[in-house]
């Protein structure tokens, strides 16, 4: 597996992990409320982040010759 694909795949992981971890704190804000709104508003902007980091990556290891 070439360097380019496991970046990828490391991405697309990170992505859902912390999709998983929104869903997860929203479901903690639903029951106890408090500071976990913020933890599933700070993960889903982490989430876009990183969608955005590796539509710029795919692009531009697209342009590289490894």
């Amino acid at each position: 597996m070439s360097l380019r694909i496991f970046h990828i795949v490391f991405i697309t992981i990170s992505t859902l992990l912390s999709l998983a971890l929104a869903a997860w704190e929203y479901g903690n804000y639903r029951l106890f409320g408090g500071a976990h709104m913020f933890g599933a508003l700070a993960s889903v902007v982490f989430a876009i982040a990183l969608v955005v980091y590796g539509i710029w990556f795919w692009k531009k290891a697209k342009q590289l010759i490894l």
